[in-house]
């Protein structure tokens, strides 16, 4: 696959990916598990052989949002490492791969492993690696070998970060240098340097480490407050600093090679491209937008602030799609306006906002709206549903819900079922969280 980026073409490599049997981390039991093979491809929905409640995968939906970021990454020439942590499913892995991924971004070093495991030979490890056996892990599999195709990108933010990497690995000796990228930061926010010149600083000690080289700059935008703003109000001088950062390290001559330049989150990835893409240098960099929420999408923050949603400027235009659906019974309707729903925290994400009602969902598939229903508590397995007095809702009905940050979906379920156009299970995709 290329991408054409001021009146070049640049390759955009293909990684080899390897199946591998699931070896440990959550499984459904063998009861759930026959329910699910025996709708697998049947002529039944997969919603008649499933429990309740359930989430579930729309494949239609996430194969149209990895298709829509690839197709926008290769129109404008940069590339993109998804974050795997959304989901860290092999189903979702493989369509992101297959349209022509970079690689994938892991958070912590178990994710990396996981996606080794997976195949993936190219890992961005957007943290600090702190610890002496992941940095072990991390030498034994990348640095030990010229010839593998392999690599990998750690970050370093401070002076400690740095030391703790180069002594760990002088105890070590792996043939190759570890690659490691300054994060910059900002006040308030997680890890990174909190200013231009102490990122500078810093570069300047990694360039003259024998252990390790300088491979580019990176800064996360996606968690600036932003209030009731769409976008947050310092995402542009935040974005202006790294690209300082960039051009700071270049005309120091501190990269050794094309830098890389990698920000960006689901939500604000086109704000990143036009700061920091790659003709907003003089120089040949290589951006890497690291979205990962993009692929299943959602009902809640990223409708919001998803250029391709919430944000979009263009009426008619693409759109990324939800895909992740919860299906639960209605439980009991004990007074007028508030229904007693079969689901809660155990089940749905509540850590930026409660699910979003969509509808009554219908024997047939189809899903029609219910007035005014709204998620306004939950217990662990009962939510509490607003509604209108008049609503028809009845014990024993079915109602469709979409969430909000696709991460925690992932984190409460072991198995989900993907399905397709016509509720036809089709795969299943196993977190391996």
């Amino acid at each position: 696959m290329c991408a054409r980026t001021s009146g070049r073409t640049v390759a955009r490599p293909r990684l080899r990916m390897t199946r591998v049997t699931r070896t440990h981390g959550g499984t459904m039991s063998t009861s759930s598990t026959s329910r699910i093979e025996a709708a697998r491809g049947g002529a039944t929905r997969a919603l008649d052989d499933l429990d309740l409640p359930v989430m579930l995968l729309h494949d239609e939906a996430v194969r149209s949002n990895v298709r829509l970021m690839a197709d926008y990454c290769a129109a404008r020439g940069v590339h993109l490492a998804p974050h795997a942590k959304t989901s860290m499913t092999a189903y979702i892995t493989h369509l992101q791969l297959e349209r022509g991924a970079w690689g994938l971004t892991a958070a912590t070093i178990r994710q990396a492993r996981d996606l080794w495991g997976l195949g993936v030979r190219r890992i961005l490890i957007a943290n600090l690696v702190v610890e002496e056996r992941a940095i072990a892990w991390v030498a034994e599999t990348f640095l030990a070998h010229a010839s593998e195709p392999s690599d990998v990108l750690v970050y370093v933010d401070s002076v400690d970060s740095l030391e703790i990497l180069s002594s760990r690995l002088d105890a070590l000796q792996p043939a190759l240098r570890l690659g490691v990228l300054v994060e910059l930061g900002f006040t308030g926010g997680r890890t990174g340097a909190r200013s231009v010149h102490e990122a500078v600083e810093l570069a300047r000690r990694v360039s003259e480490s024998p252990r390790l080289e300088l491979r580019g700059v990176a800064g996360f935008e996606g968690l600036m407050p932003r209030g009731q703003e769409a976008v947050p109000p310092a995402i542009g001088t935040f974005l202006d600093e790294l690209h300082a950062l960039t051009e700071r390290c270049q005309a120091e001559n501190l990269f050794e090679r094309r830098p890389v330049v990698t920000a960006g989150g689901s939500s604000y990835f086109d704000l990143v491209v036009d700061a920091v893409g790659p003709d907003r240098f003089g120089f040949p960099v290589d951006t890497i937008l690291r979205s990962g929420c993009y692929a299943t999408h959602d009902h809640g923050v990223y409708r919001e602030t998803s250029p391709f949603d919430g944000r979009s400027d263009q009426p008619g235009g693409s759109r990324f799609a939800p895909a992740l659906e919860l299906v639960a019974s209605v439980l009991s309707t004990p007074e007028p306006g508030l229904v007693i729903a079969g689901f809660g925290r155990r089940d749905v994400p509540t850590d930026d906002r409660l699910p979003v009602v969509v509808g009554q969902r219908h024997d047939d598939g189809s899903i029609t709206p219910v007035e005014g229903a709204r998620v306004v508590g939950v217990n662990d397995q009962h939510a509490f549903v607003s509604v209108a007095a008049t609503c028809a809702l009845r014990a024993g009905d079915r109602i469709s819900l979409g969430v909000s940050h696709p991460c925690g979906a992932f984190d409460r379920w072991r198995s989900i079922p993907v399905v397709d156009a016509r509720g036809s299970l089709v795969d299943v995709a196993e977190p391996r969280l």
